[in-house]
């Protein structure tokens, strides 16, 4: 287990980059990372598989959203991920690669891979395997996680030098309705804190009153929330996170 380096308490980081559509920066940007870097965040981004084995910088499964084309990003390839613009934005969807060779470990840069698997089971490990193989060589905090504790095992054994950490939540029915109950339940108490070696996680601002993030905050676990919408939330949020993770709105930056 690596600790999470100190530029991950200290700097509030930007919720899929510093995006602002209306600014011309849509989530998960080229734009939107630019801008994060620019003000002195850090960064948070998301990522999705291509069909020809390529970690992309997505939040959806499906295009749709974000790109007003329909279909599974999984079924198209990096250079079609590439070419295709984001709504809001002059650019195409990112790779990882792209990304890191961007940042360059000028801000932090917390990534969170996506479930694979659908119901947060055992992963192909396709997707982890392409995140070890662009971080090879990088030079910068960065830090892994996932809601789906399988593919956090599969980054331990991948990028054992790399900082990784769990993404949790209340896991509520109205909020998880594809998700089965039993699994919505175990992942509710996050029994897989130190089976996936993890030095943190990053817990939904609305339940960070659970007694479980009280226990692994008081045994060394860094403690980060998303997402923070206003000064007020983050006020309340700091009570019991050592970060957050925001959009909306330009938290300070500690001196």
């Amino acid at each position: 287990m690596r600790d999470l380096p100190d530029g991950f308490r200290r700097l509030p980081i930007a919720h899929r980059g510093l995006h602002d559509v209306r600014g011309g920066r849509p989530e998960n940007s080229v734009a939107a990372v630019r801008a994060a870097i620019a003000a002195g965040y850090g960064i948070e981004i998301d990522l999705q598989f291509s069909s020809d084995a390529r970690a992309m910088v997505f939040h959806d499964y499906d295009l749709a959203r974000l790109t007003g084309i329909r279909g599974p990003i999984r079924q198209r390839t990096a250079q079609d991920l590439t070419a295709m613009p984001l709504l809001g934005g002059a650019e195409g969807i990112p790779t990882f690669a792209a990304l890191l060779d961007l940042v360059a470990g000028r801000v932090p840069l917390l990534v969170e891979l996506k479930d694979q698997h659908g119901q947060m089971g055992e992963t192909d490990g396709q997707l982890e395997q392409a995140v070890a193989e662009d971080l090879r060589g990088y030079d910068g905090p960065v830090a892994l996680m996932s809601f789906n504790p399988h593919s956090v095992a599969k980054l331990r054994d991948l990028a054992p030098d790399v900082p990784r950490g769990l993404v949790t939540c209340r896991y509520r029915r109205i909020d998880w309705p594809l998700l089965k109950r039993g699994v919505r339940h175990r992942l509710r108490d996050i029994p897989d804190y130190d089976r996936v070696g993890a030095s943190f996680i990053s817990h939904s601002a609305k339940g960070l009153n659970q007694p479980r993030v009280t226990d692994l905050k008081a045994n060394g676990a860094a403690v980060l929330c998303w997402t923070i919408r206003s000064a007020t939330e983050e006020a309340q949020a700091r009570k019991v996170a050592d970060n957050i993770t925001f959009e909306g709105y330009l938290p300070d930056i500690p001196s």
